[in-house]
């Protein structure tokens, strides 16, 4: 692996919630050095307290990303470098709480026993987070004698999880400015090389007009057939602070060099993550959809008709395809029996042809510090024309002489340095030429005669929107051009797996989490006891704050998703556990569960503080192209904040439904049992409720 744009934003969303375990322990701690123990004794009960506390979240929260690693293709590889990092800092954070963390208490912190003398700041904070608990804990014991209320609210969650998925728009990579951008400008169909070196320079000088452009790079003539009418253009703009919005540069560099006659400009910004598979290269658009089959009429019939169809979406900023079929050809027949009356063949004939005009090096000179191409070719002046063909000879393998008119001589005044001039026939004599329109070069995508078409969206129109025409327009299509098939390529295909994959990814992270929680609990019930209360308000969150800032459903919002499944489940960890302490020592359940959310009401709000610092920065939009990860740092605030309003008082409520069900339905099945199963005759869990521990 590398330090790279998805390995630093991985280490950058881990501070947000590596603290976690410390903080949850060095609370603990705390709490009980206030209660009268010794920092040392409640660094050592706290450590046999706490610690399958931070197993259960260190392993559930590296569990949600498992998926992700084993996630093939080339979705497999933008995950799995982002997803090792967080595993790995995870487990580090994890160990490093169970071991050096208890040490540095016992002998960093100071004693806090009754008595001891509070700064200001510790009586302000302690008196406040006293009084924020107490009404905390009024307020879930309204909520208990009220539990009906949980139904409406976590169905109202389950709806909203179904408006935001089928509302939000959905795009690959949000657009962002990274301070690069390139493009090509097009010209007529057939423009010569000195064509496009006059609208080269006639570019180069709109470009250097622009304010904003610090540096830029232009390249016409390159050696790509389909592109002998088309150049490329590179720009790297100035700094953000010192010019507009990329988009407002960009639109007006194309409108200026869109007035040059006979030229169309496409410039596009680039994203700094870059995703290119598939038949484009996305130089004339961020988006591509290729239209294949066996018979090339059928392909370009149907290639038409979906460039029509496509032009009457108003969500793109430009439609174009790599069929040029207007293209002005020279048609050169050969006359194969005349050739052979000559001694000429057909394969003397192209490899003539090609060593005149396709600039391939023929042979190459090494020497002991450098080598050099001979390339061999005709001067470009004389092979501007068609009639320049007549220029060319051809060797003949019999030497017969030609008699071009009817009185003179042959060609034999001319000796070479191979034989002379009666080994070689004019090309005139053996073939004939016609000027035809025809293609400009067939392409091909898996062997098939293909055409791809590449798009660009304007400002505020997702990928999904258009993807969705765009198969909507295919279906009546094919049913005129049943032979042709299409597929999206480069970024549109990768968005089509991405969120194609989505739901499967979540159902997946949220089993091999129920899975682990269900090994440490010995439980069927209480992984869900943790998990679906903190997980659908969570995503509800984070989808309706993405909804409010006008936002879409990325890549980056994908990975904010895995990292709320995560992050918000740790609350449940922390309230259960507890509970489960306190229905050992012989609380009943509503006791226990009300006791165990008011201790840890504290842990878990330093948590989920900790973890809003972290994502804050990302969400509010600093540092270079920051727009384009927005939506992450949006999820994880929006997502966190809604979860935290809706966990603290639908857990407890969840608990002692499952608890009851686990007794009475659960517990009659001897598979089924819970590892907390009373034998006949004995009391049940919850039954009982004697004196609370000295510590609680």
């Amino acid at each position: 692996f590398s330090i790279n744009n998805l390995t630093l934003m991985a280490l950058t969303l881990a501070i947000g919630f590596l603290v976690d375990d410390a903080i949850v322990f060095l609370e603990n701690v705390i709490r009980r050095a206030e209660h009268g123990e010794s920092i040392l004794k409640a660094s050592y009960n706290t450590a046999g307290e706490i610690s399958f506390t931070i197993l259960s979240m260190t392993l559930s929260l590296a569990a949600v990303f498992i998926p992700l690693v084993l996630l093939p293709g080339l979705l497999g590889r933008i995950f799995q470098e982002f997803s090792i990092t967080i595993i790995v800092a995870i487990l580090a954070s994890g160990l490093v709480s169970l071991t050096l963390t208890p040490l540095m208490c016992a002998r960093i912190l100071g004693e806090r026993r009754a008595g001891h003398k509070r700064t200001r700041m510790e009586k302000w904070t302690g008196d406040f987070i006293q009084r924020v608990i107490g009404a905390y804990g009024r307020a879930l014991d309204k909520f208990l004698d009220r539990a009906w209320l949980t139904i409406p609210i976590l169905l109202g969650c389950i709806l909203g999880l179904w408006f935001f998925f089928t509302h939000l728009p959905f795009t690959l990579l949000p657009p962002g400015d990274s301070g690069f951008a390139r493009g090509v400008f097009i010209a007529q169909e057939g423009s010569s090389p000195e064509q496009m070196r006059a609208f080269q320079k006639l570019v180069n000088q709109k470009i250097q007009a622009e304010p904003s452009v610090d540096k830029f790079f232009t390249l016409a003539g390159s050696a790509s057939r389909s592109s002998l009418s088309q150049a490329i253009i590179f720009c790297i703009f100035k700094p953000r602070e010192q010019r507009d919005p990329i988009e407002q540069c960009l639109l007006r560099l194309q409108r200026s060099i869109n007035t040059i006659p006979g030229l169309t400009a496409i410039i596009t910004p680039s994203p700094v993550l870059q995703i290119n598979v598939g038949a484009t290269n996305q130089t004339q658009g961020q988006y591509a959809y290729t239209v294949s089959g066996i018979v090339p009429q059928d392909v370009y019939g149907a290639a038409n008709q979906m460039m029509t169809s496509l032009r009457g979406f108003k969500g793109f900023a430009s439609v174009r395809s790599d069929y040029y079929n207007s293209t002005p050809n020279l048609k050169i027949d050969i006359d194969r029996e005349r050739a052979a009356t000559y001694g000429v063949s057909t394969s003397a004939i192209q490899s003539l042809l090609k060593n005149a005009y396709s600039q391939n090096y023929v042979y190459l000179i090494k020497q002991p510090d450098d080598q050099y191409q001979v390339i061999l070719e005709v001067k470009d002046n004389e092979r501007a024309q068609p009639r320049d063909l007549d220029n060319l000879y051809v060797r003949s393998n019999t030497g017969s002489p030609i008699n071009q008119s009817g009185g003179g001589t042959g060609i034999g005044a001319i000796t070479t340095t191979t034989g002379t001039s009666s080994d070689l026939v004019p090309m005139r004599a053996v073939t004939s030429t016609s000027q035809v329109v025809g293609p400009q070069a067939v392409n091909h995508f898996d062997q098939f005669t293909s055409v791809t078409i590449n798009f660009n969206l304007l400002p505020g129109v997702a990928i999904g929107d258009a993807t969705k025409f765009i198969e909507d327009s295919f279906v009546q299509v094919h049913q005129q051009f049943p032979g042709v098939q299409a597929t999206f390529q480069g970024e549109a295909l990768v968005f089509r797996q991405l969120f194609r994959a989505l739901p499967l990814l979540l159902l997946a992270a949220i089993f091999v989490m129920y899975v682990i929680l269900g090994i440490l609990y010995e439980s069927y019930v209480h992984p869900i006891t943790v998990l679906f209360p903190a997980i659908v308000p969570a995503v509800v969150g984070g989808l309706f704050t993405l909804w409010i800032f006008g936002s879409t459903l990325s890549l980056y919002s994908v990975i904010g998703l895995f990292l709320l499944l995560g992050i918000v489940k740790k609350n449940g960890i922390m309230v259960v556990d507890f509970a489960l302490q306190r229905i050992d020592e012989g609380w009943d359940l509503r006791s226990a569960i009300h006791e165990a959310s008011m201790e840890r009401f504290r842990p878990i709000m330093m948590t989920t503080l900790a973890a809003l610092m972290g994502a804050i920065p990302i969400a509010l939009g600093f540092g270079q192209d920051a727009a384009s990860r927005r939506p992450l740092g949006l999820v994880i605030v929006g997502g966190l904040i809604f979860s935290q309003l809706i966990t603290l008082f639908v857990t407890p409520v969840i608990y002692l439904w499952l608890e009851w069900f686990q007794e009475h339905v659960l517990d009659k099945v001897p598979f089924l049992r819970s590892a907390h199963y009373h034998d006949e005759g004995q009391p049940g869990r919850g039954q009982l409720r004697p004196e609370p521990a000295a510590v609680h």
